[in-house]
């Protein structure tokens, strides 16, 4: 039952965090900065991989059953073939690396933690702009999903990492 509780709190908390946005002034991007990355990587570092997996997979599931759940309250099968597309299907891979990275001990301190939340960032950038260069070249891929991104990603995974250290020292 605890177990079914992080699941559900888990996506929960993403789809709060995906109201949290930031449009990008970049024509035809339409991907916007939003808390979901961050919102991912805080919940699964304190997951199982089966259960990261399980509530990043029920999240895009409910998004793609048409539940607000995106960024900006998006959602529809429709999401998944845009630009955000990699992004968003990113967050089960994401989810479930950065889950592994957590039962094994990156949590223990800012550094480990820190990165942990830079590695899942560059794995999301890297998920995120292969899909954009499957739709549109690599040289869009960056201006629409890379160069706006990245030092929002840093960013995150400071305020990540320190919320990880945070949330572990309260919990002992």
């Amino acid at each position: 039952m605890r177990q079914i509780i992080r699941i559900v709190l888990s996506v929960f908390f993403v789809a709060v965090a995906a109201r949290v946005t930031i449009d990008v002034p970049i024509p035809n991007s339409n991907i916007p900065i939003s808390g979901q990355s961050l919102a991912v990587m805080l919940a699964c570092i304190f997951l199982r991989p089966w259960e990261a997996f399980t509530a990043m997979s029920l999240y895009l599931l409910l998004g793609v059953l048409g539940l607000p759940v995106f960024a900006d309250g998006d959602s529809g099968i429709a999401k998944l073939w845009g630009g955000s597309g990699g992004f968003l299907y990113g967050f089960v891979i994401v989810g479930f690396f950065i889950s592994m990275l957590g039962e094994n001990g990156w949590r223990a301190s800012f550094m480990k933690a820190l990165s942990a939340m830079l590695f899942a960032t560059i794995l999301l950038l890297f998920i995120g702009n292969a899909h954009l260069a499957y739709k549109y070249g690599w040289s869009q891929a960056l201006e629409y999903g890379f160069y706006p991104f990245w030092k929002g990603g840093l960013v995150k995974a400071l305020l990540g990492a320190g919320l990880v250290v945070l949330i572990e020292r309260l919990r002992r």
